[in-house]
């Protein structure tokens, strides 16, 4: 008789999981509080209008590779893919941008442009970057965390020392170029901390930035979501939306099921891919791993306020993915990170997808996705939602040289009291748990639960880490414990 499992949460992690399971045998099904599925990556249509939610950007191609292949199928049996050229450009001020292209050799040149010898120190950079991603995809990120031992090969002991000094001064060894420092330390807002307390080796995040490139779903992110679930349905997973998990049963130390809208669930295991701190709360106090105070005391990744606009005419000067980095990084940094406030002249980015892709807005018309990081918990409000709006926007009429104001057909927000609401974040944060020195691999909150046999977790507050290629390797290892928890 096949066991069965009660995933929660029907995000990358949730969705990669019951594939994993489906294929090997179990009997899977997916319960979802909200009305469609993707969790963070879901998708607002509004109209003639696309947005993504959630994640905008499709790095690591060659994690899903590896996440597709595992059934042997491929991302373009589910999805069509497009490498961006630019695949990025970061404003500084009106006369001032860095454009990022789709080879090494463009931005070797555009590096080199910005401060000659720059180029040399860059190819060094991104050798050493290679090297780590190398050791991080081929050793280290497919293993559950659960013990410090995992981190023990002969790669790593050569490469102790990046553990213990971080990429903010590693970055600045080399480089003395503002801008260019900037452009370094941006791929780790991925992980979710400054660069100063963010270990050296994850440099490899430049590698997956420079090295591989920026690619686009055409029809976006929630593109690869449907991918998936096509995946998963194939393969017998049975999905649930708006049904909400209000309780999970243990009996004798072991999850027995799930509470959904009222009614009982019996499963063999629990796997969740929801909140860690709020599925511990559908839990009775004792059987809890993780005191209130130990969540209170980890660095979170920041929360965001976004907008989601639709303009009725078609924007010059912009690419499908901009930086605006024309105010005081570190000020903003320590405003999520230390002074947990809302900034005075917050840095923000800017998706325009129908720069692209044609199906994310009608035709003469432009899609725009506009996010500032924030603190989590920071105060929420329409009203200040709406001075920011006005803060940000009046910035890029400036350094784009265009009026917009004018031309916005509508706007939608999302921001802390949304993360909350819709996703029972833990304070609102948007992507997960920072992995930081103290909080990476066998550090972070365990996938399987120390207190409550048969249940297990997964997704961004565990193990590997936060972001979209992390959140289906993490749904892989979490497969694999339930997988080893029977022999």
């Amino acid at each position: 008789m096949k066991k069965s499992v009660s995933i929660i949460g029907s995000g990358f992690a949730s969705l990669a999981a019951a594939c994993y399971l489906a294929r090997d045998g179990y009997e899977v099904e997916i319960f979802e509080k909200n009305e469609t599925i993707g969790g963070r990556a879901r998708q607002l249509k509004k109209d003639g209008f696309t947005f993504d939610i959630g994640p905008t950007w499709y790095w690591m191609p060659d994690v899903f590779e590896r996440f597709f292949a595992d059934f042997r199928k491929t991302p373009g049996d589910y999805y069509d893919l497009e490498k961006l050229n630019p695949a990025y450009k970061v404003f500084f001020g009106k006369e001032d941008s860095i454009t990022i292209g789709d080879t090494l050799e463009k931005i070797y040149k555009a590096f080199e442009t910005e401060e000659p010898g720059s180029a040399k120190k860059l190819k060094k950079f991104i050798t050493e970057a290679l090297d780590n991603y190398n050791i991080a995809i081929k050793e280290l990120v497919y293993r559950p965390g659960i013990s410090p031992l995992e981190l023990v090969t002969p790669a790593t002991a050569k490469k102790l020392g990046s553990f213990f000094s971080t990429i903010s001064k590693e970055v600045r060894k080399e480089f003395t170029n503002t801008k260019l420092i900037q452009i370094l330390e941006f791929p780790v807002l991925f992980l979710g901390a400054k660069a100063s307390n963010t270990p050296a080796f994850y440099s490899f995040m430049n590698y997956a930035d420079f090295g591989l490139g920026t690619w686009h779903p055409k029809g976006g992110m929630y593109k690869v979501i449907e991918g998936i679930e096509k995946l998963a349905l194939s393969l017998g997973v049975k999905l649930n939306t708006s049904a909400s998990v209000e309780k999970i049963f243990v009996k004798n130390h072991t999850a027995t099921g799930i509470l959904v809208n009222g009614k009982r669930i019996k499963s063999d295991y629990v796997l969740s891919g929801a909140d860690y701190h709020h599925t511990e709360t559908l839990l009775p106090k004792d059987n809890r791993q993780y005191s209130e105070r130990y969540w209170d005391k980890k660095t979170f990744a920041p929360s965001s306020l976004l907008f989601y606009v639709g303009f009725d005419k078609k924007l010059v000067n912009i690419t499908h993915h901009s930086l605006f980095f024309d105010t005081d990084f570190e000020k903003h940094a320590r405003a999520i990170y230390d002074d947990v406030k809302w900034p005075e002249d917050p840095l923000f980015y800017a998706s325009f997808p129908s720069v692209t892709d044609d199906s994310s807005a009608p035709q003469d018309k432009e899609a725009g996705i506009f996010l500032i990081p924030l603190a989590p918990d920071v105060e929420d409000s329409e009203e200040i939602r709406e001075e920011y709006f006005r803060k940000i926007i009046t910035r890029f009429e400036h350094i784009t040289k265009q009026e917009v104001t004018d031309h916005i057909l509508f706007k939608e927000s999302f921001c802390v009291n949304d993360f909350k609401q819709e996703y029972n974040s833990y304070k609102g944060n948007a992507y997960g748990l920072a992995n930081t020195l103290f909080q990476t691999a066998f550090l972070r909150p365990k996938l399987k639960s120390k207190k409550v046999h048969n249940l297990f977790f997964t997704g961004q507050l565990t193990v590997p880490g936060p972001g979209v290629p992390p959140s289906l390797i993490s749904g892989k290892l979490a497969a694999g414990l339930i997988q080893n928890s029977k022999k």
